[in-house]
């Protein structure tokens, strides 16, 4: 699915910044349950899921063929200087109303990822 991601044009993409929680969490995660990792969204983005690698983070729409909705690229890692700090990425939107999803979809992640790290010890 990534790599079929790469040939869809975005419908926007902007600079953005990661919080740290999230992308230290998103990278233990790979480094522990292994990567790529499929993770099934709960909630209010139920029938949406994430796609994770270190390259890309990838919301899709599980009712409708894995339609991407949101893609977190180009993690700016090399400039950040510490753990706590953000990290800058490029967020792509590939769906007319991804704007909704965006600001919830990394809480629900990191949540459903605690969890999992958490059952796995």
């Amino acid at each position: 699915m990534i790599r079929r991601i790469r040939d869809l044009a975005p419908l926007r993409s902007v600079p953005k910044t990661v919080e740290a929680r999230y992308y230290n969490r998103v990278r233990l995660a790979l480094k522990r349950l292994g990567s790529p990792l499929a993770v099934e969204l709960d909630g209010q983005l139920r029938q949406s899921g994430m796609l994770l690698t270190d390259r890309e983070w990838l919301c899709v729409d599980r009712a409708r063929d894995d339609l991407p909705l949101l893609a977190w690229t180009d993690f700016a890692i090399k400039e950040r200087d510490a753990l706590h700090t953000p990290v800058r990425c490029t967020l792509h939107l590939y769906h007319f109303h991804a704007g909704l999803l965006m600001g919830r979809t990394l809480p629900v992640l990191d949540r459903i990822l605690q969890q999992q790290l958490s059952s796995r010890n």
